[in-house]
């Protein structure tokens, strides 16, 4: 079988600094398995000099092999100038969901008591990206007027992924949007919520208005594993403020999605949900826990996504998921040690802690392989 392959999408500034701290995680010789990175240049330069065409051809090279890990990229803010990557990648490989999981990370304090993992399952398209703008003229005033549409499918691709999610993490479907005051708009989520709930009666379903949500975050709702489907605008600051609710943005990955007819993964593309943090540029000490988090995301992944299927072998799958179990466990077993960078309280520096990760994971490895794989 062809090694497994992942693409690699490079960015600007720190993004890119962790990118390259990130990849060492991913070196064949460590993890014990063929593994080939595929990479594209996708700084601001680059997507300037080729006019966002390394967007199209990296997005064409994930649905190939179903696996990317995309660096922080800057996004000008000209009308005329590239854009967003993000938005063309989504757009590209037919993105329909965005997942990123909060957890506690050892020895942080988390804000409100929260303890378990709290996911949020955005819609990844549509909603109040991409609306169509105008202004004009009412008399003496000025009107600003956003036409806004999403689709039933992505609805229904973010309920019933988050069934799937809470399902797989034993945890319960809370939260949704504003249905009562927008019931033909955001009221189509909350259909497709009810709908999937209806198909998965094992998993605990407690629909709450979007501020009712957040209320509920901060004043002790979060006493189990949450899952929280959400409307793109609402999933985008909604994280934002779940992840620091954990102690830092930079501790959780995040995993674009898209899914096939049967709603399931056929490409994942993982990033850290942080930005370039150009005031950290160069010093090394950047957190690099996000970016390491989403390569052990994507192996996970491995042997889901489809595309990427169709190329491995189940022993290769198993390979790629006992991978990504060593690393996640190195990531959290090394900040509970008190090797942590600046934003967690500690002294560490970007190489220091991507370092003590990295020998965590041979050392499980290899007694894992000594035992015959984890317990």
């Amino acid at each position: 079988m062809a090694p497994l392959r992942i693409v690699a999408l490079e960015g600007d500034q720190t993004g890119q600094e962790l990118l390259e701290q990130s990849l060492r995680l991913l070196d064949p010789e460590l993890l014990g398995f063929e593994l080939e990175v595929i990479r594209f240049d996708l700084s601001l330069e680059n997507r300037r000099a080729t006019r966002n065409g390394v967007c199209a051809e990296a997005a064409e090279a994930m649905k190939e092999t179903g696996l990317g890990l995309k660096a922080a990229t800057i996004t000008p803010e000209g009308a005329d100038d590239v854009g967003s990557p993000n938005r063309l990648l989504r757009e590209a490989i037919d993105g329909k969901v965005i997942l990123r999981t909060g957890r506690r990370i050892p020895g942080v304090t988390p804000v409100g008591g929260v303890h378990h993992p709290i996911s949020v399952c955005r819609m990844a398209v549509g909603d109040a990206y991409g609306a169509e703008e105008r202004r004009e003229r009412d008399g003496d005033d000025e009107l600003a007027l956003r036409t806004e549409r999403i689709r039933r499918s992505d609805c229904r691709a973010v309920a019933e992924y988050s069934f799937r999610e809470a399902e797989r993490i034993g945890g319960r479907v809370y939260g949704g949007p504003k249905w009562t005051v927008s019931p033909v708009y955001e009221g189509m989520l909350k259909e497709e919520m009810d709908a999937a709930s209806e198909r998965h009666p094992g998993v605990a379903y407690e629909p709450v208005l979007i501020d009712a949500t957040l209320a509920g975050l901060v004043g002790g709702a979060a006493d189990d594993s949450l899952v929280i489907p959400c409307l793109n605008r609402d999933g985008d600051l909604l994280s934002d403020l779940v992840l620091p609710l954990f102690g830092s943005i930079a501790g959780a990955e995040s995993i674009l999605l898209a899914l096939d007819a049967e709603l399931a993964p056929s490409v994942a593309m993982a990033e850290a949900p942080h930005g370039t943090a150009p005031a950290l540029e160069g010093k090394d000490l950047a957190n690099p826990m996000a970016m390491i988090l989403a390569c052990a995301a994507l192996l996970h992944y491995a042997g889901d996504v489809t595309a990427s299927a169709e190329q491995t072998s189940a022993a290769a799958d198993r390979e790629a998921e006992v991978a990504s179990r060593a690393i996640y466990e190195s990531v959290f077993e090394t900040v509970a040690a008190g090797t942590r960078t600046p934003d967690l309280g500690g002294h560490a520096g970007t190489t220091e802690f991507t370092d003590a990760v990295i020998a965590l994971v041979r050392r499980k490895l290899d007694a894992w392989s000594s035992l015959g794989g984890p317990n």
